[in-house]
């Protein structure tokens, strides 16, 4: 082994325990009222069941984009995003809908630092500290889908 090469940061693995769903309640709560900044109710419909899916995520905004990181992996709703290719956004009451697209690992590097930046509790679950380059987060995307927001227009009068 070369000495000249740190070893790699150990990673935590997300796993939902028993208390999950009442943290999952408490922040939807709180994001409803806007209260934590960059977050977002998330909306999915479920891709076996069709009933529509709740939970709260860090939107952040890079480059011009809206962008919705996946920080612990392919969780429940990265799988019915893809699926359904359509998200809402609640945050103070008010909700828009949003196509997703999923990005390359080149694209995602930029949005996983600027996330990493903002995202302080999912810090953990990234190898990459907070200010490393584009390119450390590059070799992490892999992990951690990144999906472009583009706001579907409103039907008006329809």
């Amino acid at each position: 082994m070369n000495a000249d090469i740190p070893p790699e940061r150990p990673v935590r693995r997300y796993r939902r325990g028993r208390a999950h769903r009442l943290e999952n309640i408490v922040m939807s709560a709180l994001v409803r009222l806007g209260l934590i900044p960059h977050s977002y109710l998330l909306t999915t419909r479920g891709r076996r069941t069709g009933r529509p899916r709740s939970n709260p995520v860090t939107v952040v905004e890079h480059d011009g984009h809206r962008w919705l990181v996946a920080p612990y992996g392919a969780v429940p709703w990265v799988h019915n995003a893809r699926a359904a290719g359509v998200v809402r956004l609640t945050r103070r009451c008010t909700t828009r809908s949003y196509t997703v697209e999923e990005v390359s690992a080149r694209e995602a590097g930029p949005v996983l630092a600027r996330y990493v930046a903002v995202a302080s509790a999912a810090r953990g679950y990234f190898r990459a500290d907070p200010g490393a380059p584009a390119a450390e987060f590059e070799k992490e995307a892999g992990l951690h889908p990144v999906f472009r927001l583009t706001e579907v227009p409103e039907r008006g009068g329809e």
